[in-house]
């Protein structure tokens, strides 16, 4: 009998952290970790990543001081589900999160999940999140309420309407001037640092640019060759530069985790205010690759060697078990984590054990498309989404069959010359629903509204009154 995929991620992560947690004992001290997320930041929008028209020496310096990954993926082509999957190290469909919430939105991440700040919690770390949450606004669903001691940001996109800054569970200003966002996020982020510079500590920043609407301070406006989007960019950097220089500054940069990447490629249909996927096909909201594959840095001076490039697929989730094995941290035993443990990865070089990595649609919450080594295939799309796949780069389609290795820019279909490749992923993917079980209702991300009243003006008058 073939044993589930979840039981054999859950016995690999299990495995791990007796592994690893010798390195936690054996610490004096826990490694720090600083998790910055950019929103809708493409692959082609960073420096080693192909980025001619922007800069982004932070960044790139991650990079040289640890680990470039070449083929990291989001779990989802929007930001609500790809926040979970980070977050709780399971896929979104786990928990019906295939949209994104909005200011109208009555619910949020489930209160039963177990969140990375409440894992590292437990082992003594002190949590913050600085930045766009975007995992539901009502009080039970913000971040005091999911593991986090602090919390000071903007709780959905900087697009939808009453953009507010929150600081715990608190309104602090209405009128939120998104010039200096990026700046007002770093000044926070780095006091946490300061703050806690004495004991572990775990620090999330996800940055509200570059989604749309784009700002960047004086400072940065004019200072890149690709228009007010390279000058978010840049700001963005500037950003990361300034979180570097006071972990150095307190003298914890050594023994820190750094981690850069994206929570979705990016958003194309803004034309000039959305960024590049480079040699990537499509981008945001759908699931081709240039819509999920980001760039991901990372350095960990004490621990992982330099300028390393690293093949292979990773993705979102793998960081939720691989956080926990380094700490020491207990995962939850009592639901499937999704993610893999990829420690081996950043610290012995090994290369990580799974295969496989499904890519789910966020408009219908199904599967679209499924990778498997090399391999990936995308599932027929009949018609349009409201208009909008034709834009996003995603037109109807039958089945299209890639090999990554040697097409990473999805352009030759093999589905005519390798059916059996077809059918066998085909018939993973039925497995794979199997595997996966039950899972919560789909949240209703934007409520309805009962307009009779105007239907009934409009069919007595001529128009709503």
């Amino acid at each position: 009998m073939t044993t589930p995929n979840f039981i054999r991620h859950y016995l690999a992560v299990l495995l791990s952290v007796f592994t690893f947690a010798g390195y936690a004992q054996q610490s004096t001290d826990l490694p720090n970790i600083v998790f910055i997320y950019a929103d809708d930041m493409g692959y082609g929008d960073v420096g080693c990543y192909g980025a001619e028209d922007i800069k982004t020496p932070n960044m790139d310096q991650i990079a040289r001081n640890g680990i470039k990954f070449s083929e990291f993926y989001s779990v989802s082509p929007v930001c609500s589900p790809s926040r979970y999957g980070l977050m709780t190290g399971r896929y979104p469909a786990r928990d019906g999160i295939h949209g994104v919430f909005f200011p109208t939105s009555w619910t949020g991440m489930d209160t039963t999940e177990v969140t990375m700040a409440d894992m590292l919690k437990s082992v003594g770390y002190a949590t913050g999140v600085v930045g766009k949450w975007h995992l539901g606004h009502r009080q039970q669903y913000l971040p005091l309420q999911r593991g986090f001691d602090y919390y000071f940001g903007i709780p959905y996109s900087n697009d939808m309407s009453a953009v507010v800054y929150l600081e715990g569970n608190k309104l602090v200003e209405e009128d939120v001037d998104q010039h200096y966002t990026t700046q007002t996020y770093t000044e926070k982020a780095v006091q946490f640092i300061d703050d806690h510079q004495d004991e572990p500590f775990f620090l999330y920043i996800p940055h509200s640019m570059p989604h749309v609407p784009i700002y960047a301070s004086e400072q940065f406006e004019d200072s890149s060759d690709r228009g007010l989007y390279g000058d978010v960019i840049q700001e963005l950097d500037w950003s990361v530069g300034e979180v570097l220089k006071k972990l150095q500054e307190v003298g914890v940069d050594e023994n820190t985790i750094v981690v850069v990447s994206s929570d979705n490629g990016p958003w194309l249909t803004m034309i000039e205010h959305g960024g590049s996927a480079g040699p990537l096909r499509a981008g945001k909201q759908t699931t081709f690759e240039g819509g999920m594959r980001v760039p991901c840095v990372m350095q960990w001076k004490a621990q992982v060697e330099p300028n390393q490039t690293i093949d292979g697929m990773h993705n979102m989730m793998d960081w939720f078990p691989t956080f926990a094995a380094i700490t020491g941290a207990s995962v939850p035993n009592d639901r499937p984590i999704d993610g893999e443990n990829i420690a081996p990865v950043l610290l012995e070089g090994e290369e990580r054990g799974g295969d496989q990595f499904m890519y789910y649609s966020h408009q219908t919450g199904k599967i679209a498309a499924y990778r498997k080594g090399d391999w990936k295939i995308k599932l027929p799309m009949e018609k349009p989404y409201n208009g909008r796949y034709t834009y996003a780069g995603e037109e109807p389609h039958g089945i299209l069959l890639f090999n990554l290795a040697e097409d990473r820019g999805e352009q030759t279909n093999l589905a005519d010359e390798h059916p059996e490749m077809v059918a066998q992923m085909q018939q993973d993917i039925e497995q794979f629903k199997e595997e996966l079980g039950e899972t919560r209702e789909t949240h209703r991300f934007k409520p309805g509204s009962d307009n009779s009243h105007h239907h009934y003006l409009k069919e007595k008058y001529g128009s709503s009154q």
